[in-house]
């Protein structure tokens, strides 16, 4: 736990004002599941992403997204050898424990999809060849916000296999101030080296899905993931893919707290980036912030066990 929390000072150190945005994506770490950065430009996403990749010893791979991108590109291909007259399989960049996805709403849904296997089993399958990938494998990938020229929207498939949404958002005046003064020389980036090691991970996130989770807490959860089938602002509620994923979400979270067992905090506190992605707003124009606060208002209403 204290690298873990060396980790979390680290990145505090080079994100500023955004504690809450770093304890979110260190959740989704530990819980073992990918994430979706979604903000303007500038605002610090792949940083965030880089820097968390040069704080944990962790083999990672970056893939710039842009309309021309193949799914070869990220998964690999077979390579004709004149040499020995046979193919040869080089791999891509996914073959990695973390792969950073920058601005993945750039790429065609085709080039998209070539992530779907990867981020829900762990594995990919080339020319009828199914290679497993490194453990621990998680995604964590930036988009613009839609309406951005050239972005192509993620299908309803793609956002389910990322744990959590987050925005960044504009950091508050002082800590804009904070960040111009820390790069006035050197970037604060360069000078972070690994705390933490595969290995360690490994071990935190076994100890995540062996946190104790109460039935009453259990219950509590599903019957806020039930209202959001039934309330009229949303077309589609979450699925029980989603109360799983709530679920570990809120182990994670009790890890990162110091804690063995999830509180009803937990799930408070992870449910709005955990499920708003995962439900369909019954509004065709509605705004992902818009489906946010639903959850929001959603998780407040059902009583809270004692």
């Amino acid at each position: 736990m204290a690298k873990l929390n060396d980790v979390r000072s680290r990145l505090r150190s080079v994100i500023r004002g955004k504690d809450a945005v770093i304890d979110s994506v260190l959740t989704a770490v530990l819980a073992g599941g990918s994430v979706l950065l979604e903000d303007v430009p500038g605002v610090g996403k792949t940083t965030l992403a880089k820097s968390l990749a040069a704080l944990i010893q962790l083999d990672f791979g970056r893939v710039q997204c842009t309309p021309d991108l193949l799914p070869a590109d990220i998964l690999g291909s077979s390579v004709y050898q004149p040499s020995n007259q046979q193919f040869e399989f080089r791999a891509g960049p996914i073959f990695c424990n973390l792969l950073i996805a920058d601005e993945i709403n750039r790429a065609s849904p085709r080039t998209q999809s070539a992530l779907l296997e990867a981020m829900a089993e762990s594995q990919v399958t080339i020319d009828g060849e199914c290679y497993r990938l490194k453990q621990p494998f998680l995604v964590i990938a930036t988009q613009n916000p839609s309406g951005f020229e050239g972005t192509f929207p993620l299908p309803e498939s793609q956002l389910d296999r990322f744990l959590i949404r987050l925005s960044m958002d504009y950091p508050d005046a002082e800590s804009e101030v904070d960040l111009l003064l820390d790069r006035t020389a050197d970037d604060p980036l360069d000078q972070l080296t690994p705390v933490m090691q595969r290995d360690e991970l490994l071990m935190l996130q076994s100890m995540v899905r062996n946190v104790t989770v109460d039935r009453k807490v259990a219950e509590y959860l599903v019957e806020f993931v039930g209202r959001t089938r039934i309330d009229s602002r949303l077309r589609v509620g979450c699925s029980p893919r989603g109360s799983q994923m709530l679920l570990r979400a809120s182990q994670a979270r009790a890890v990162l707290m110091g804690r063995r067992f999830v509180m009803p905090d937990d799930v408070q506190a992870m449910a709005e980036q955990t499920i708003s992605h995962r439900v369909s707003a019954r509004s065709v124009s509605a705004t992902n912030r818009e489906t946010s606060l639903i959850i929001a208002d959603l998780i407040q209403q059902v009583e809270v066990p004692v």
